[in-house]
């Protein structure tokens, strides 16, 4: 009786446990694809759901597979990275696209933004930190290598120079709320979902309608893009 006892515990424990994070990894380096493979099929909660070595590839199998999170190379054959993303955002909206390449020049991180992406990594990263990478995506963040966060604030920093420059433009400012003002503030800051959240005494649920909605009026894909429309608009500045 304890032991059938005991095997419906488990039963429950398993019906409660969250759905592993369905991951695809993009790159045209079969050893790489090797070694993120071994790392990510270590961990419980995640999932790897599919391979592939180029852009076009990719697409495919981000259709068949609908991926939460896909770490993606920029310089593959045939369709890179970034205008993969583009036609993965198209195809399966709701997948947190990461950036995992070896190009730390700031055209490709403006473009992998402007492309939707959520992530922007330099291979150097720790083959063991990946998986946490995975999962902060998954849950809402936006994560970009240090050395090449300091390139992005400097091109908000110069963008909000030129807007003060130059002579305004006669573009209405996107229609947003002022709750949904606040939350895109607190987007810029760095916040995730569960820490705007607690700031705004509201709850987790809440702030997820406030960003769809944000990146709906603004005909956006990702809260990076976001961070700049708050610059844009005088939301947020750096000194």
């Amino acid at each position: 009786m304890d032991r059938n006892a005991g095997a419906g515990a488990a039963a429950d424990d398993g019906e409660d446990a969250p759905e592993p994070i369905r991951t695809l990894i993009v790159d045209d380096h079969a050893l790489f694809r090797r070694g993120l493979e071994m790392v990510l099929e270590a961990e419980a909660d995640i999932e790897l759901v599919g391979q592939a070595s180029d852009g076009e590839e990719a697409v495919q199998r981000a259709g068949e597979s609908l991926p939460d999170v896909v770490l993606m190379d920029i310089r593959m054959p045939r369709s890179s990275g970034i205008e993969a993303c583009r036609a993965l955002k198209g195809l399966v909206p709701s997948a947190k696209i990461v950036m995992l390449t070896i190009s730390d020049e700031e055209e490709d991180l403006f473009e992998a933004i402007r492309a939707g992406a959520s992530g922007y990594l330099l291979k150097d990263i720790p083959l063991d930190e990946v998986a946490d990478t995975v999962r902060a995506v998954n849950g809402g963040q936006s994560l970009i290598n240090p050395s090449m966060a300091g390139k992005l604030l400097t091109e908000f920093a110069a963008l909000a120079r030129r807007e003060e420059e130059e002579p305004p433009q006669q573009v209405p400012a996107p229609r947003l709320t002022e709750r949904e003002i606040e939350v895109l503030r607190l987007v810029a800051r760095g916040m995730n979902n569960r820490d705007i959240a607690r700031a705004l005494f509201i709850s987790e649920n809440t702030v997820k309608n406030h960003v769809r909605n944000i990146l709906e009026k603004l005909q956006i894909h990702s809260r990076m893009e976001a961070v700049m429309v708050a610059v844009r608009e005088k939301l947020i500045e750096f000194g």
